[in-house]
């Protein structure tokens, strides 16, 4: 069996390989479709002769051009072959199939010349079945192989549709990786909306949001976004933004109507998301054996509520906040303050900020929610604008591409707060036409509150 070609990097996607992949982990592809390399010497030369087998390169021989010493060629007949080495005769045509005598050729077609072609002969014309019988199909099995999957109770493949997908997500026929659920996810409650893409780069999405509507205790409207990205460098970090934004989604739905204060309600949430994160580490001890230089589960959090008057962020670690006004002869402006090497070398004066988000170190973050992170410091900020406007709540997959305030109120559609949903998605299409490295999420909280019901028309 031939050895298949040692690759680097898949053929399709790019991504990096390991030594012995049969198939790409990130889009599946057959790696041993890839041909193999050539041979170094070729097996005929372009003058048409056959060299010597095992004759090193360059010890080809040349074809006599004039006839040894008292031999002549023979004079040329109708069916007497062309001399070895001969060029081909004039004005025969090598781009176009012999024509049988008695079979016209298609219309436009080149017709060719008498003697240009010797003419089939009718034994090989006979051996020529004009179809191929082919085995009767078996009634009882279906002839449709997605229905055979589905009937088997597993999904069928999106590439080949016709394997069933095993539980790893990888079809058992073409190998191909399907879709995941969370590869893509968009979502609308009331006057919020959320988007979330895996991106072009990463082979899954870590990132995570929830988003949600319910009303104060004297019946005014509150909105609530929180969005979390996964720290890659740790275990199960799509595990970890999952549980922080539910968690810290269920808290914020849960004390708001109660009374409790926005603010010292985002606090309490951020907590209620630490906690959630935290429980991802309590693992089998043998879990650990196996994989002791991995890091406790991790994420970063941002949030908005909005209410009637009031907006209120909060965070820990580099996702953000962004306030763009309806009126965009209004500034826009950043809410929250990254959690950073980079943003601690401005803080510190010790660099402008182009200069540090421009360093290799600019996004090691110095804040996660996490088992192994140091003493949480949850931040919260409130807010009271004096004009209608949108909260642009994303992780650092969007922002990369409009990191400060004004880019990305250039990018968000004007009518962001009347159709949230369609400007979550514009945002992330700007993200992905900018080349997509990470996982892109957003969220759009328009302001002030909008009643439930109300929403992108």
């Amino acid at each position: 069996m031939s050895q298949m070609p040692q690759l680097s990097a898949c053929p399709s996607c790019e991504e990096p390989l390991e030594s012995g992949d049969r198939f790409c982990g990130a889009c599946g592809y057959d790696l041993s479709a890839v041909p193999a390399r050539p041979q170094d010497n070729p097996t005929i030369t372009m003058n048409g002769s056959v060299p010597a087998q095992g004759a090193p390169a360059g010890a080809y021989p040349e074809p006599p051009s004039v006839p040894p010493a008292g031999v002549a060629w023979p004079a040329p007949g109708p069916d007497a072959p062309p001399p070895p080495g001969a060029p081909p005769a004039a004005e025969v045509r090598f781009d176009h199939p012999p024509q049988a005598e008695g079979h016209p050729a298609p219309p436009g077609g080149y017709v060719s010349q008498p003697g240009e072609y010797p003419a089939q002969s009718e034994t090989y014309q006979a051996q020529q079945p004009d179809e191929y019988l082919l085995q009767a199909p078996d009634p009882r099995v279906s002839a449709d192989p997605a229905a055979q999957a589905a009937g088997a109770g597993g999904k069928v493949c999106v590439a080949c549709r016709a394997g069933r997908v095993d539980d790893d997500g990888y079809c058992e026929n073409c190998g191909h990786a399907q879709p995941r659920e969370r590869d893509h996810m968009e979502q609308e409650s009331g006057p919020v909306a959320a988007v979330s893409d895996r991106g072009l780069r990463h082979h899954r999405n870590e990132d995570a949001f929830a988003i949600g509507s319910t009303a104060l205790p004297d019946g005014s409207p509150a909105s609530v976004a929180i969005v979390c990205d996964g720290v890659s460098s740790a275990t199960r970090p799509d595990d970890a933004s999952m549980a922080a934004s539910k968690a810290a989604s269920e808290a914020l739905l849960a004390a708001l109507p109660r009374g409790t204060h926005p603010q010292q309600a985002m606090h309490d949430a951020i907590i209620a998301a630490s906690r959630a994160v935290n429980s991802l580490a309590a693992e089998p001890a043998t879990a650990r054996e196996h994989a002791p230089h991995q890091n406790a589960p991790a994420c970063t959090i941002v949030g908005a509520v909005v209410t009637s008057g009031l907006l209120i962020v909060g965070w820990v670690g580099d996702s953000r906040a962004y306030w763009v006004p309806v009126d965009r002869s209004a500034p826009p402006a950043r809410l929250t303050e990254d959690d950073s090497w980079a943003a601690q070398m401005v803080a510190a004066g010790l660099m402008s900020e182009a200069e540090a988000y421009a360093d290799e170190r600019a996004h090691a973050i110095t804040g996660w929610l996490g088992a192994d992170a140091y003493e949480l410091e949850p931040h919260t900020a409130a807010f009271k604008p004096d004009r209608p406007g949108v909260v642009v709540v994303c992780t650092d997959g969007l922002w990369n591409y409009a990191e400060a305030a004004d880019e990305m109120a250039r990018v968000v559609p004007l009518d962001a707060a009347a159709h949230p949903l369609h400007s979550a998605r514009v945002l992330v299409g700007h993200a992905l036409d900018g080349g997509g490295h990470d996982n892109v999420t957003v969220a759009l909280v328009p302001f002030p509150a909008v009643p439930q019901g109300a929403g992108s028309a």
